[in-house]
């Protein structure tokens, strides 16, 4: 992700076109103009398959043995952690479930699908 021609350009991969065209219904519900963004994503089938994606504008819910959580805006990992455990200081415990996809646990963004442990 970075700023191009005075744009942002987010370009990634998604294992399915499922995916694909999730990412591209979060982006639109994050900014349905999306004048200033160019999202460059391509299918690469040999990443690893998701589980289905929870789904809810940051609701936890169930799904198979484990809990997600859709991050909205706004969110940090202390306060999905008060929503989830009553503690904000619990945050950690979702920042290490996470550890394959977060490198620091204040950069989350709307959209991510976190496991809640």
């Amino acid at each position: 992700m970075h700023i191009e021609n005075g744009k942002l350009l987010i370009r990634g991969k998604a294992p399915n076109e499922n995916v694909k065209n999730e990412l591209w219904n979060r982006i639109k519900a994050v900014d349905a103009g999306y004048s200033d963004l160019v999202a460059d994503i391509t299918i690469d089938s040999s990443l690893p398959q998701p589980q289905a994606m929870a789904s809810g504008g940051g609701a936890a819910a169930q799904q198979g043995g484990g809990r997600t959580y859709t991050v909205k805006s706004g969110d940090t990992l202390s306060k999905i952690a008060k929503e989830v455990y009553g503690d904000a200081s619990s945050y950690n415990r979702i920042f290490e479930a996470n550890r394959d996809n977060l490198n620091d646990p204040n950069k989350i963004f709307p959209g991510q699908e976190l496991v809640i442990p």
